[in-house]
């Protein structure tokens, strides 16, 4: 019988999270963009903001895109890449758009 310690499975776990998070964002607070950018980009989008903030360890940005559909949006706080898009369409059903590259 294979005998594994909880040290080594805790270990295990440790290392598995990251895996499984797949639309968190891991980036230290020295690498993020402030939020100044994050506005200028949604700007740059046609996005109307109504609200930063912080979900995940990533950006999360909640307005109206240029079509006026309600959006909430996950950005990576160091690039600004959309990691996951969700938006109503006006036919009472969510979209969601992730970026699973």
């Amino acid at each position: 019988m294979i005998g594994i310690s909880t040290r080594s499975m805790l270990a295990l776990a440790l290392i598995a999270t990251p895996v499984l998070a797949g639309d968190d964002c891991a980036v230290p607070m020295t690498d993020w963009q402030p939020r100044e950018a994050v506005r200028k980009f949604a700007a740059e989008q046609g996005w109307d903001l109504r609200r930063i903030r912080i979900d995940d360890g990533c950006y999360e940005v909640i307005g109206r895109d240029a079509e006026g559909r309600a959006i909430e949006v996950k950005l990576n706080p160091a690039t600004l890449a959309v990691v996951e898009m969700e938006f109503e369409d006006g036919d009472d059903e969510d979209h969601e758009d992730s970026n699973d590259d």
